[in-house]
């Protein structure tokens, strides 16, 4: 059994991991940490019969105390980073699908978990479909360079672009090169029109309206002809078996591994 801990466990994503660590035959709660809801029993989350876990608001003493061995986190880009450095220190695993952390952050975190030598997966998405959308838009980009990426995410996301928007266009950009799309004397009458600029011109933009949940289009341009690879997640549920496989191996795991298609699709 891996001994799971859930940061921002009264979420909506976080109550999502709470009931499959539950239902999963090789996990075990141990712990659940929110800076809401401190004191009530994680059980009544779900709706269902008390688990005698307490939702605790002081990360390190839980994951001291609990015997955590890997800690869920889907909080906000604000305290993602130093609840993955506490877990590092604490040595636990962090399996992270918070979006938001800065490159420079990025680098600490790579640092302790090398110096510790633990591993640590940051996921910018779990969906196996937006994986398989990213790893299809980057082989497309060989042939098809003009793109740009539209995302859509609900109205309470805190971060724009999305981190799967941006591991979309890291990974376009790798394979397309030095190229230079779009007009170079455009001009935008409304500031942020052609939305976010990545280099090499690739454009995002980032829709927030109630009803979505996550979803995303990248539309290459040719000659005569328009290629658009689109993934669309209609409920929270679509995230869990990804981050199942992410408890599962991170483990085994030594450093940082940014996006979970690099241990689905060696």
């Amino acid at each position: 059994m891996i001994k799971v801990a859930i940061s921002g466990v009264a979420g909506r994503m976080g109550r999502e991991v709470l009931k499959t660590v539950l239902a999963a035959e090789d996990t075990e709660l141990c712990a659940a940490i929110d800076v809401f809801n401190e004191g009530l029993d994680a059980g009544t989350l779900l709706g269902g019969e008390p688990l005698g876990i307490k939702i605790a608001s002081n990360l390190a003493e839980a994951l001291t105390a609990s015997g955590a061995e890997v800690m869920v986190d889907f909080t906000g880009p604000r305290s993602v980073t130093a609840n993955v450095l506490t877990a590092l220190k604490a040595g636990v695993r962090p399996v992270v699908g918070t979006t938001g952390m800065s490159r420079e952050d990025f680098i600490k975190v790579s640092e302790l978990a090398n110096n510790m030598h633990l591993g640590c997966i940051i996921a910018p998405n779990f969906a196996i479909g937006a994986l398989l959308m990213i790893k299809f838009a980057a082989e497309a980009a060989k042939y098809f360079p003009h793109v740009e990426i539209i995302e859509k995410h609900h109205d309470q996301k805190l971060d724009a672009p999305s981190g799967t928007a941006i591991k979309t266009a890291e990974m376009i950009l790798e394979q397309r090169g030095d190229f230079q799309q779009g007009l170079a004397l455009e001009e935008e009458k409304i500031i942020g029109a052609r939305g976010g600029k990545m280099p090499g011109g690739l454009r995002i933009h980032s829709v927030r309206l109630p009803g979505c949940v996550a979803h995303q289009e990248v539309i290459f341009g040719g000659v005569g002809q328009t290629l658009t690879i689109k993934h669309d997640s209609i409920a929270r549920e679509s995230f869990m078996p990804g981050v199942l496989t992410a408890i599962r191996a991170v483990p085994r795991l030594e450093g940082v591994v940014y996006g979970l298609e690099n241990l689905l699709f060696e």
